[in-house]
């Protein structure tokens, strides 16, 4: 049975600037943060199909304390290496996504997180991407990224990697945002992305500054919810501080 493991880098906050400030409920109060301060998870997801163990999504790239990639540390906690993933998929190239995608090594070269995946990416977004460069984008991480050597290009407004991993240029989030469907053991696994990011926002109907396209974005995460409540998906969020998976209950 396909398994499925979110890999929580923490919990932030994240303004009007772009940076993202860790938060602790315990200690800070969400009120002294700038007004306008979102509360958000930064939470890539493992998906271990039997076939292939796919890493969506890969944060900011923080270490901690020893110096061990987080999302390394993560993978270990639940029995794997990094080495055992196959691949990658990136549902934009924003900084909080792409982190951790690649790391400098102690003479300052770019290594690949995960040395033996296919990193999965959409054409049109890279060029965005180094288009449009900071804040949303960290020229540097998307430099890194797009100079690996295994990378598989998407293209196209739908299509398939493999056979049962299935891609939509969604484009609401930013122009060039897509989201993954996974099809594998009888289950149907949805990651929206920035375009579905929390439980909540999928049950509200509200149009948000921070989308490309907010009208769009919101009428994405009504399909979403429709289609995903009748097909029985289990959807993926990417920024939710207390429901990291959930399938579709209202």
């Amino acid at each position: 049975m396909t398994q499925i493991y979110p890999l929580s880098e923490g919990t932030f906050t994240i303004g009007h600037d772009k940076k993202f400030i860790p938060f602790d409920e315990h200690k800070h109060i969400l009120e002294e943060r700038p007004t306008g301060s979102l509360l958000v998870e930064i939470q890539p997801f493992l998906v271990d199909t039997g076939r292939d163990l796919i890493v969506l999504d890969t944060g900011l790239g923080f270490s901690n304390e020893q110096g061990v990639l987080q999302i390394h540390d993560n993978l270990r906690r639940h029995g794997y290496e990094p080495e055992d993933v196959t691949k990658v998929l990136l549902s934009h190239l924003h900084k909080d996504h792409i982190g951790g995608a690649t790391y400098e090594d102690d003479y300052g070269n770019a290594k690949a997180t995960f040395p033996n995946a296919q990193y999965c990416i959409y054409r049109p977004e890279a060029a965005f991407a180094v288009e449009k460069g900071a804040p949303s984008y960290v020229p540097q991480d998307v430099e890194h990224l797009l100079g690996l050597e295994n990378i598989l290009w998407l293209s196209g407004e739908t299509g398939d990697i493999d056979g049962y991993i299935h891609f939509t240029h969604s484009g609401a989030h930013c122009p060039q945002h897509i989201v993954f469907l996974i099809e594998a053991d009888g289950q149907k696994i949805f990651f929206g992305g920035d375009e579905a990011p929390q439980y909540k926002q999928i049950k509200t109907k509200y149009i948000a500054k921070y989308d490309y396209d907010g009208r769009k974005a919101m009428e994405l995460r009504e399909q979403y919810a429709t289609q995903g409540r009748k097909e029985d998906w289990q959807l993926l969020f990417y920024h939710d501080v207390k429901t990291p998976v959930s399938k579709i209950n209202f």
